[in-house]
């Protein structure tokens, strides 16, 4: 029998100054999730080092991790305008949460 332990998970969108580009991903610990985003590695080959997605403007939370999953790869299906849509609902200003986790 498999147990499936209930935690806090986020799913959660980044973009850059510009917000010309957008980022989705989960973890379990968004504070340190966006501080690892900020201040990664020195030439770092990563996506959000490589265009600067520093900047969080929407997150979800969930309970279970298959959950957080499922979500993250709905967004990640999604198209432009419909992330941009859901980042609005959330955010209508694409203002950068990143001081409501520091």
């Amino acid at each position: 029998m498999k147990i499936h332990a209930e935690h806090n998970y986020f799913v959660y969108i980044l973009t850059n100054k510009n917000r010309t580009v957008l980022y989705t991903g989960v973890t379990n610990t968004l504070k340190e999730r966006l501080f690892y985003h900020c201040n990664h590695e020195p030439f770092s080959k990563s996506f959000t080092a490589k265009y600067k997605c520093y900047y969080l403007i929407h997150f979800e939370h969930f309970m279970n991790i298959q959950e957080a999953i499922a979500r993250e790869k709905q967004i990640k299906g999604k198209s432009r305008a419909k992330k941009e849509a859901l980042i609005g609902k959330f955010n209508k200003d694409w203002e950068f949460l990143n001081d409501n986790f520091t």
